[in-house]
């Protein structure tokens, strides 16, 4: 007998509980070892913030954001040694335009001698987002940019340029017996609303894939496609936020009917042929440690309602970032960037990649801790309202800001509170903190980094600090309360 007939008698690979990394270690940093006494001396002088704390005293899992911490690929440090540096053209520009054509579809880069500029790198997303609601908040007053979910940083640039960030996030995400996979969805009956009574001031619309503000849920293709025919038929462009879009296109692949036999590079092709632009930071999905950009599709409907605004695109770059061909990237970047592109939409790196997020929240779910379910593609939010439901801890005594003190200086691990704190603000005329709609602690994992046996360590934790909540005692601001993007300035003390 063969042993291609024998294997036959046994359970299939595939039906393992347990399965091997698609990857093997390249190479290895050992840290530094810190006791808790020396991380909370630490934490006193960082004022409790998180931002602040040195990483080297991270002796746990780093899980303050998945942005630019990806550990990269043998593909992408052999490209980085082969970067052009050059100030115009480099070789490392012409890849990038392939391999952007290829992932996201053709119209997405015009050839740089069509006279026709429509893709623009830059150093990071943030950026790419500051060039685009800087030009468009230039077109009227009190415009409005609708979305399923502002991030922090996305909503405060749409509000530096006197425009209104709107979150219509989907009512599925606050509720329990839900068990849609699609929780990030645009709310369309608000967004239909909306329309109706405000269109006029909406120079565009915009999805962010996968939700990072709503618990880090994935959008579906169905929404998409209602989100966009709404938007056009309102004259009004969609664009996205597309750093997490292939993480995205997996969520579609596995859970909604119609897409489980498709590729994943066929599913992003398709996401992509509803919108009209798109800014990104590479620092996720992109898989690098530094990169983003804006891209407009050509003849789209952005283009074509605004065809004096890409030029003025290509001049705010230059001013802010350098020559188009390089956006303020370094050659090397853009070389690793160009290999970082293929790696992220491969099925069994996405798979290995978003199950072992969903395994490490499950984990924590299974003890009773009050986690967004389903467990999204980057990261796991922990609900800090209900976390602290059965205690004294009050809304405004922050008390994820002092959930993640205590777990860093205690147990090594770093965290980021994204609720009550980081998207409230103070009110100074009624002398009160204006309260988000969601208060989370964000666990963000970076990509290629971590073991189950790391996140398992967390999530022993996490729980530790869960059945001892009623010790975690509440924090006191001490600088920043009204500053703008305060969570990134602020200090705090822990109350007597």
């Amino acid at each position: 007998m063969k042993i291609s007939e024998l294997i036959k008698k046994f359970p299939e690979e595939k039906d393992l509980k347990a399965h091997s990394r698609p990857y093997f270690n390249h190479s290895i940093e050992f840290k530094n070892i810190f006791t808790p006494l020396e991380r909370a001396e630490m934490l006193d002088i960082a004022g409790l913030n998180m931002f602040f704390f040195p990483s080297e005293m991270v002796t746990g899992c780093d899980l303050l954001s998945d942005s630019g911490t990806t550990s990269m690929t043998n593909e992408q440090w052999a490209a980085l040694h082969l970067g052009d540096e050059a100030y115009g053209s480099n070789r490392g520009y012409f890849l990038v335009m392939k391999q952007i054509r290829e992932t996201f579809g053709e119209e997405f880069f015009n050839d740089p001698n069509s006279g026709r500029p429509n893709a623009f790198i830059f150093h990071q997303g943030r950026p790419a987002e500051d060039a685009l609601f800087t030009i468009v908040g230039r077109l009227g007053r009190d415009l409005i940019i609708p979305g399923n979910g502002h991030f922090d940083t996305t909503g405060a640039n749409i509000k530096r340029n006197n425009m209104q960030a709107v979150n219509l996030f989907s009512p599925e995400l606050t509720s329990e017996s839900s068990g849609s996979h699609f929780k990030g969805n645009m709310d369309v009956e608000r967004f239909r609303t909306l329309l109706e009574l405000s269109g006029k001031k909406i120079p565009l619309s915009y999805l962010t894939i996968t939700n990072n503000t709503g618990g880090g849920q994935p959008v579906s293709m169905e929404n998409i496609s209602e989100v966009s025919r709404l938007s056009h038929e309102y004259d009004i462009p969609l664009f996205f936020d597309a750093c997490r879009f292939a993480e995205n296109a997996w969520f579609i692949q596995q859970y909604e009917k119609g897409y489980r036999n498709k590729e994943i590079r066929m599913i992003v092709k398709e996401m992509f042929s509803y919108v009209d632009g798109f800014t990104i930071s590479f620092k996720k999905d992109g898989l690098v440690n530094m990169g983003g950009g804006l891209f407009l599709k050509d003849k789209g409907l952005f283009m074509k309602k605004y065809p004096d605004i890409p030029d003025a695109l290509m001049g705010y770059q230059i001013d802010k970032e350098g020559h188009p061909t390089y956006g303020g990237l370094s050659g090397r970047d853009i070389m690793t960037l160009a290999a970082g592109l293929k790696i992220s939409v491969k099925e069994e790196y996405l798979t290995y990649r978003i199950n072992q997020v969903k395994d490490f929240g499950e984990e924590l779910h299974k003890h009773g801790l009050p986690v967004i379910t389903p467990i999204g593609g980057h990261a796991v939010y922990l609900d800090m309202n209900k976390f602290f439901a059965d205690t004294a801890m009050k809304p405004e005594d922050f008390g994820g800001l002092a959930f993640t003190a205590i777990l860093l200086a205690a147990y090594g691990h770093r965290a980021i509170e994204l609720g009550n704190f980081s998207f409230g603000h103070y009110d100074k005329k009624m002398q009160k903190e204006m309260l988000p709609e969601f208060n989370f602690v964000r666990f963000a994992i970076p990509r290629l980094r971590y073991e189950k046996k790391d996140l398992d360590s967390v999530a022993e934790a996490v729980n530790i600090l869960y059945e001892n909540r009623d010790k975690i005692p509440a924090v006191n601001v001490t600088y920043g309360r009204e500053l703008p993007m305060r969570h990134f300035k602020a200090r705090f003390e822990f109350r007597k």
